[in-house]
């Protein structure tokens, strides 16, 4: 094992032991559950939304290390992030994961999400890597269709 990949299972691992935005909001504009059934990954997103900025955000789960870090770090990337940054965001981590996007080439707001990138290695895998990521846009998308309050559950296909 390289030294790089020695320092990417640690910052996963960090992300998961140490969960940043871990929690849950007390008075939510958005609430949305996200689950991969194969696996059991389970995620519930909680968002403050100003307008279309996502002012606050937060996380709670139950998973393997890898969809538990991918959301970590996701909420680091959004936080404070306009509606349009967040989606940019999620494009980007979508293209490393999905199209073979090198790690390299990503903004400096998923600097932490590189860490992700041996997972393409194990195809089932990506799925829970992803989990966070499209929960976070299917928040988005129910936010812009209520304008209000969003209690929501995403299930992975």
């Amino acid at each position: 094992m390289s030294d790089t990949d020695d320092l990417c299972r640690d910052l996963i691992l960090d992300h998961f032991k140490n969960p940043r935005n871990h929690g849950r909001l007390p008075e939510p504009t958005v609430d949305v559950e996200g689950v991969n059934p194969l696996c059991g990954d389970h995620i519930q997103l909680t968002l403050a939304v100003n307008g279309e900025k996502v002012d606050d955000i937060r996380v709670e789960g139950r998973g393997c290390s890898i969809s538990q870090a991918s959301a970590s770090i996701m909420t680091q990337a959004v936080k404070g992030k306009t509606f349009g940054e967040c989606e940019s965001l999620v494009r980007e981590f979508k293209r490393l994961m999905l199209e073979n996007a090198p790690a390299d080439t990503l903004p400096e707001d998923l600097e932490d999400a590189a860490a992700l990138e041996g997972v393409k290695k194990f195809p089932a895998r990506i799925k829970c890597a992803v989990l966070s990521w499209n929960t976070l846009t299917e928040a988005l998308k129910a936010y812009r269709e209520s304008r209000a309050p969003v209690r929501k559950k995403h299930e992975e296909q």
